[in-house]
């Protein structure tokens, strides 16, 4: 049984502070929520940066790229986050093609946001779908036929709003019918908090939807699976047993730090309460827990 995690106080904090050289945030329930800065947030990566800690950040969120989320952590007001810092689910779909030889003459169907066709198209990658397929309807008539393009070898499915019965025939069909097609998940995250006050569906239910029609499973390139985790350790060259993961969600973002042999913080700022972590059968303990992510500054304060 896996030991009960231990709260962050001022007597363990400094133990993890000084174990870690670096420090990988998820942003949705951690840095914010929908487009709100949780409070304390800037303060913290600001002095987490001043005392060397090296920040990153893993998001399973797709509808952005990296580019589009290094521009939101700006308009938020934290400057000091680059493009660099950040690995998304998105950035995730576009290099698990470019590692596995993807061909380049072949397309990608995309079931999501502009995120991923920006992050395939500066991979080298042509995509097709995502938002513009958004208004698109099917013709539910007898003799009509359903066309969709031969070359598709793959369809990434990640968070879409306007995800619609047209969209979910192509990349059925793509998946089904196309020799070899490829089906990617850029996460499996049930909800996710698209405003600050409340949570709505997450990509888990959009793939869901085409693990029901492709009778398939898909790749899953975002957290719990460590396949961003190549890409962070060869940018950083930093130890997973020196890095701590600092995220909301126990099914993702905890057992991604877990898997990785990272150091993991549960924060109770997003979708995890203090009740289902403690919950009888919850067998994802991570090694700390805490209110929000600013706890970690504020712990040591007295000794800064």
């Amino acid at each position: 049984m896996a030991a009960q995690a231990q709260r962050l106080s001022s007597r363990n904090v400094r133990s993890l502070f000084d174990s870690v050289d670096a420090f990988l945030f998820d942003c949705d329930g951690v840095i914010w929520k929908g487009d709100k800065l949780i409070d304390g947030v800037s303060h913290t990566l600001d002095t987490l940066r001043s005392m060397g800690k090296k920040l990153v950040f893993v998001t399973n969120n797709s509808t952005k790229s990296r580019k589009q989320y290094a521009e939101k952590f700006q308009s938020l007001g934290v400057s000091s986050v680059t493009e660099e810092e950040i690995f998304s689910s998105s950035f995730a779909a576009a290099m698990y093609l470019k590692v596995n030889n993807f061909p380049k003459d072949k397309k990608v169907y995309v079931i999501g946001g502009d995120g991923i066709l920006e992050e395939l198209r500066l991979a080298g990658f042509t995509g097709l779908g995502g938002p513009e397929d958004g208004e698109k309807r099917v013709q539910l008539r007898s003799n009509s036929l359903f066309e969709h393009d031969k070359t598709v070898g793959a369809v990434v499915v990640g968070l879409d709003p306007n995800i619609n019965y047209y969209k979910l025939q192509y990349g059925t069909l793509c998946v089904r019918e196309n020799p070899g097609c490829l089906f990617i998940a850029t996460n499996r995250d049930a909800v996710g908090h698209m405003t600050d006050l409340q949570e709505w569906p997450g990509a888990g239910c959009m793939v869901a939807a085409m693990c029901g029609s492709t009778e398939r499973e898909p790749i899953v390139v975002g957290k719990p699976c460590t396949f961003m985790m190549e890409f962070l350790l060869q940018k950083f060259g930093i130890e997973t047993s020196k890095m701590c993961m600092v995220g909301d969600r126990l099914d993702t973002d905890i057992l991604f730090g877990q898997n990785a042999g990272c150091k993991t913080l549960l924060v109770l700022s997003g979708v995890t309460t203090e009740s289902a972590l403690r919950q009888e059968g919850n067998k994802v303990q991570p090694d700390y827990y805490t209110s929000t992510v600013s706890d970690i500054v504020k712990l040591m304060e007295p000794e800064l």
